[in-house]
């Protein structure tokens, strides 16, 4: 058994396209190719944080993966990363250890990175003037890392609640290709971006309201206690999509629509619209919103993809 640290799996990293990869795994999801058991978790108190594992595989495949990523929100006061984890990938014929992939989560953010690009690619409108980022932490920059290459705007506004985590985040993202504009006024967003990423753990809806035209793309709702978006703005849109039915019916946004009335008959998979099976985005003019809790397959996906250049 190997293992493999940070810079070793970032430089793997650089070989792939992750892109393509990771779209591959949602349509083998979707068509009932990948065997993905329901999240385990573990919540603590104090300090605030909660563990994740997930775990899966595809049928006939080389491997299995089993994945561990922690988030303690305290952290920065310790002077430490908030997430942590790794991945932990065996031979799917013996049960044997093939590799730890010690990622420190990275692999966690860079998949939840390209997931939320993914469906901007599929569902925002074709003209975009304005991307919104709500949140500044680690997603709110890696979400746009990896939509530059997707989305033609250049333009962002960004909501934070702090003038020192919004001015650090502008400071950061200095030396990027986008125009950063900050704000903690969320009408801001709601009202001028055609593309708004949520990315924040927030258990209160942020986002109340979205006019027509708008695409959002929900990363932090993860859990059965996070909420980004009130429910009835997903009651309201004319296209709402899942990373996986299954957990969605369970977590996140879409789970806490489903108490205010939602139907999960009307969910669409992002794997069957990648594949062609399901409409995308109609027009310019509907609303839609892609509802992501973040799927085992996306691990499988990107270990497999970094162990290929790594072995």
């Amino acid at each position: 058994m190997k293992i493999f640290n940070l810079n070793e799996i970032k430089s793997a990293l650089a070989n792939v396209n992750l892109v393509e990869e990771i779209e591959k795994g949602f349509v083998a999801y979707s068509n009932g190719e990948v065997i993905v058991p329901a999240v385990g978790e573990l919540h603590f108190d104090s300090p605030p944080g909660d563990v994740h594992i997930k775990y899966g595989y595809i049928k006939n495949d080389d491997v299995y993966v089993i994945k561990i990523a922690s988030g303690f929100l305290k952290n920065t006061n310790l002077g430490l990363a908030n997430g942590n984890g790794m991945m932990l990938v065996f031979d799917q014929q013996t049960g044997q250890p093939k590799a730890i992939l010690n990622d420190e989560s990275y692999l966690t953010d860079v998949r939840t990175a390209i997931a939320g690009a993914i469906s901007a690619k599929f569902l925002a409108p074709s003209k975009v003037k304005n991307i919104g980022i709500v949140g500044t932490g680690v997603q709110a920059r890696m979400q746009l890392e990896y939509l530059k290459d997707i989305i033609d705007c250049k333009s962002v506004l960004v909501w934070g609640r702090s003038d020192e985590s919004l001015l650090k985040y502008k400071v950061d993202m200095s030396n990027t290709s986008f125009d950063i504009t900050i704000t903690k006024d969320i009408d801001v967003i709601i009202n001028n971006c055609q593309l708004i990423v949520t990315c924040t753990p927030t258990e209160t809806p942020l986002i109340k309201m979205v006019h027509p035209g708008t695409h959002i793309t929900a990363m932090g709702s993860d859990t059965i206690t996070k909420q980004e978006i009130s429910s009835s703005v997903l009651l309201n849109a004319d296209l709402v999509v899942a990373d996986s039915c299954s957990q969605c019916e369970e977590r996140g946004e879409i789970f806490k629509a489903i108490k205010e009335g939602f139907r999960m008959k009307d969910v669409i998979e992002l794997g069957q619209i990648i594949e062609g099976k399901s409409n995308k985005r109609l027009n310019d003019d509907q609303i839609t919103i892609a509802d992501h809790t973040g799927v085992a397959v996306q691990d499988i996906q990107i270990s497999k993809a970094v162990l290929k250049y790594l072995n």
